[in-house]
């Protein structure tokens, strides 16, 4: 199915438009990656500072997380102005320095869009607080209290607790998904979808690429209020929440993932379509992730692409588990696309969560970049960083102080970036402390370090980036015949006249594969890749891969 393309639209060449398809997009947390005026605060002229390294890397564009006006509870997904800058990340100037910057080194922006809620600072809350007869008394999710004075229904916050807050102005409770100082934003009033398309052509004419949308699936609760069911204690998981937290022990069909969603999605897809702007949505369900991300990216008038939470919480995956998740996608996704990451600032750093180290590390990055999808890569996980472990009395996440120390928040995934091992804060910033602290254990990966080390991690970032670019069967192709044979993950991505075969051994121990019959090239030498042997088995030791490449015409002969 084609685009239906407005007259600009028409003339961006057909490649560009596609831009986002298999793209390797770079995560920025802006507190943590460059701090440009020694506050000890990442800002976006460090951000400008630092492009030109992120280029090298070989990826094709950055995410910014907020940086928009916020009081920072939740540092900046705590929105009180969409359309200006915090005066602790800079001013709007500064960001058309981000823009033109990574433009001129080749990279597109995507900025992070919060768009299910706001700070109760925000104007449009003070005003809807402060009666039920003002102009945007429903553009919050207000609802009266039960007659015992109890919240209207079950529902529980992510962030622990109910997820009503009682309003002693309006005398009745507002829905919060997350922290109390975040409101929900009610998108079955017309004015709000309004307001927030309003926000998507504000960034979109300063210059932006595209969005992260955070919390996509949470855009519209159900009108009527019904109580989610219980789930029960078999079917529980900590993929969204941690297992301490009660959240998990509800079924949110009522909460979130309402079929409203998918009409709004398309009014911002209209928006975005002239600016040839891309879109990724954060979708965040324990049990449907992946079946929502198919519904959210099927056909061209949705977004284009979306990730749910399989690679980035649990132990570490199997080859039997992400055959099992491709399984998923095929059943439920197949006219989808799914962004695919291993870390981001809400996480523990896969390095760790998966307890990672040397072959192992590589061959993972390796796989990433040779699954279908688009990639996401979090900033310091080229260097090998590890979760940070944060001192309780250092913690800023509430989060984290709400559930310590069985849940230890999101601070130690979110320490600043280190650049260079010559002080104490990493080359990060010149200040005497910094919001958080730089973890001594993070300075021998320092990027000036990692770059002369030619046995780095980094390195093979480049070259697994570089993979990924240099065959369009990785970036655009089918996938086909995913199998997992003990710890050996295979398959072939085609398009066009190539094919790929890919297999890796995501394990200890020695293992063989069999090779598909044709003529294949050994590609991928610079990443261990293994030649097969004249019957056409290939011997992979542990953590080794096999990428071979053939041509063939366009019948597949």
């Amino acid at each position: 199915m084609k685009n239906t393309m407005t007259a600009l639209q028409a003339t961006i060449p057909e490649a560009d438009q596609d831009w986002w398809r298999g793209a390797v997009i770079y995560q920025i947390y802006p507190r943590s990656f460059q701090d440009a005026n020694g506050d000890g605060i990442g800002d976006l002229a460090g951000i400008v500072k630092r492009l030109p390294y992120v280029a090298s890397l070989g990826v094709d564009a950055i995410w910014i997380s907020p940086f928009f006006t916020s009081p920072m509870a939740d540092f900046g997904y705590d929105v009180s102005d969409y359309c200006d800058v915090d005066p602790m990340f800079g001013t709007l100037a500064d960001f058309d320095a981000v823009i033109e910057t990574a433009h001129a080194v080749g990279l597109k922006v995507m900025i992070d869009l919060v768009l299910s809620h706001t700070s109760d600072q925000h104007p449009w809350f003070v005003e809807s607080r402060a009666d039920t007869d003002n102009a945007k008394a429903d553009w919050y999710v207000w609802a009266d209290a039960k007659p015992d004075g109890t919240p209207p229904n079950n529902w529980l916050s992510i962030f622990g607790g109910p997820a009503w807050h009682w309003d002693a102005r309006r005398c009745q409770y507002y829905l919060h998904n997350f922290l109390t100082s975040q409101p929900d934003l009610n998108l079955h009033t017309d004015a709000v979808q309004e307001a927030l398309l309003d926000v998507a052509q504000f960034w979109l004419e300063r210059g932006v690429d595209g969005f992260r949308l955070d919390t996509i699936n949470f855009y519209f609760a159900d009108k009527e209020l019904r109580d989610n069911p219980a789930l029960p204690p078999e079917q529980r998981n900590d993929r969204i929440a941690p297992a301490v937290n009660p959240y998990n022990h509800q079924l949110h069909i009522h909460s979130k993932n309402q079929p409203e969603t998918l009409g709004f999605l398309r009014r911002l897809r209209a928006i975005m379509d002239p600016y040839n702007a891309a879109a990724v949505g954060e979708v965040g369900d324990a049990h449907r992730g992946l079946e929502i991300l198919g519904e959210y990216t099927s056909g061209d008038d949705l977004m284009q692409m979306c990730y749910a939470f399989e690679m980035l919480t649990g132990g570490r995956p199997s080859a039997e588990y992400i055959a099992d998740v491709f399984a998923t996608v095929d059943k439920v996704a197949a006219d989808g696309w799914a962004c695919w990451a291993f870390s981001n600032h809400d996480v523990n750093r896969h390095a760790s969560r998966w307890d990672l180290s040397g072959p192992a590390e590589r061959t993972f990055i390796t796989l990433l970049m040779c699954l279908r999808g688009s990639v996401c890569l979090y900033q310091g996980e080229e260097l090998g960083l590890r979760e940070a472990d944060i001192a309780f009395e250092d913690i800023q996440d509430p989060y984290g102080v709400e559930f310590w120390p069985e849940f230890k928040g999101r601070d130690g995934c979110r320490t600043p970036m280190v650049w260079s091992a010559s002080n104490s804060n990493g080359g990060f910033s010149d200040a005497l402390q910094t919001w958080l602290p730089v973890p001594a254990e993070h300075l021998p990966h320092a990027v000036s370090t990692s770059e002369s080390d030619p046995a780095a991690l980094i390195h093979h970032y480049r070259r697994a980036i570089a993979l990924r670019h240099t065959h369009a069967a990785l970036t655009l192709g089918d996938q086909l015949g995913m199998t997992a044979t003990g710890n050996v993950l295979s398959f072939t991505r085609t398009w066009a006249t190539e094919t790929l075969f890919c297999a890796f051994n995501l394990g200890d121990d020695p293992a063989q594969v069999a090779m598909p019959t044709g003529h294949w090239t050994l590609s991928g030498k610079d990443l261990n890749s293994a030649q097969a042997e004249e019957a056409g088995v290939v011997n992979l030791g542990p953590w080794q891969v096999c990428l071979a490449c053939k041509t063939h015409n366009l019948k597949g002969a």
